[in-house]
């Protein structure tokens, strides 16, 4: 039997690897982007709630309608727009889905996309899957700033879409403004759609605001913005997230969300609906700046080098070229197995596989977690290490 390659990713994912290395090798994983500590109780009683009330059987095809209009108030309270909950929300199992939802929406053969890289590993493989061409611009590091006579350049009679992605998975760059009115002026006069990734938009930091695309009303008519409950309340392994998009997009998703998943797990749609309802604070961020402000502290008793701390997300990005002069991927699997503390390289974000000697650390863990983790790194601080 042949079968169709559909995309140009081979193998298995980054963080399959190194999550299996650290467990091979017993040690402190801050690879992978998942929490270690709990949900709040009062979400976890909601679940029970939803299971022992009925909430078990399908959901509407657009999520349910009380979690939809629960989404639309959260907007309204917190950026001060007006999301249509009936026409522009659609709930989905997980952002990762709703990702490549919106370029199906929109992408066939032949077309173009444009990739800022470092890139969340799934978009390639999406746009590729839908017969159409990924075009990578990369971002420069070490501050990851768009460089937007790149992306200029980039863009074709057959670009049809750009996904972006603030704040930014692996390097936690945020996006100002400026750099979406730049986008706007850019796009203007085509018929590009933009996928807006915000899956971390409340963990931002250093009392930064988040931009929504959705706050920019030119783009808003061409955007799909595209939302994850599970970096929100820590909960990553319920998978479910949701896309708003103005009512003609939203169609065009819901078309194909119809025949992907349909329905989305209805007791947890419940349960959100009445948290976000009645219980949610909207402050995640300042328990995540607490961590991420304890890692730096931490750090620097080590010799890797923070070239800009993280401006939101799970995820801190260090250089090691006081430590070693390997790969980035071998110094990771080096680092998981030497001092058992395991991390994602960057070079596997690129499609090139760029390597500018940058490894990524999630600090959305315990403090305990945290700190046994850099108690380890600290072993490093008079070691030099060649390939």
């Amino acid at each position: 039997m042949i079968l169709p390659q559909k995309h140009s990713a081979t193998g298995t994912t980054i963080f399959t690897v190194m999550s299996a290395l650290a467990q091979q090798h017993n040690a402190i994983n801050l690879s992978q982007g998942f929490p270690d500590f709990p949900i709040d109780e009062r979400l976890a009683a909601l679940l029970g709630e939803a299971a022992s009330t009925g909430y078990n059987q399908y959901s509407p095809m657009p999520g349910l309608p009380m979690l939809r209009q629960a989404i639309a108030n959260d907007f309204k309270k917190r950026y001060d727009l007006k999301v249509d909950a009936d026409n522009e929300v659609t709930i989905t199992p997980g952002a990762t889905y709703a990702i490549y939802a919106a370029f199906t929406s929109v992408l066939q053969s032949g077309d173009e996309a444009i990739v800022l890289e470092p890139a969340y590993d799934s978009y390639i493989p999406n746009i590729e899957m839908n017969g159409a061409k990924a075009v990578p611009v990369p971002l420069a590091a070490p501050t990851f700033n768009v460089d937007w006579d790149r992306v200029k350049a980039a863009i074709s009679p057959r670009t049809k879409a750009i996904i972006i992605n603030t704040p930014h998975n692996p390097t936690g760059a945020t996006w100002t403004r400026e750099d979406w009115d730049t986008l706007a002026d850019i796009l203007r006069g085509t018929d590009i759609a933009v996928l807006s990734d915000e899956v971390y938009e409340q963990i931002i930091f250093d009392g930064k605001e988040h931009y929504t695309v959705l706050q920019h009303e030119e783009l808003r008519q061409r955007s799909f913005a595209l939302f994850s409950f599970g970096k929100v309340f820590h909960n990553t392994g319920w998978k479910i997230g949701y896309c708003i998009a103005p009512p003609m997009l939203t169609q065009a998703f819901r078309r194909i969300h119809q025949f992907l998943s349909f329905a989305v797990n209805t007791p947890a749609q419940y349960a959100l609906a009445q948290y976000l309802a009645t219980a949610h604070d909207g402050l995640i961020w300042k328990m995540m700046q607490q961590k991420r402000d304890y890692f730096l502290e931490l750090m620097q008793q080590t010799p890797f080098t923070i070239h800009r701390p993280a401006g939101g997300s799970y995820f801190q990005v260090a250089g090691y070229e006081h430590i070693s002069d390997m790969p980035d991927l071998e110094f990771a699997k080096w680092l998981t197995e030497t001092c058992g503390v395991a991390t994602i390289p960057v070079s596997p974000f690129y499609s090139n596989k760029q390597d500018d000697k940058l490894v990524r650390f999630c600090f959305a863990k315990k403090e305990e977690t945290l700190k046994a983790a850099v108690g380890r790194l600290m072993s490093l601080k008079e070691a030099r290490i060649t390939s």
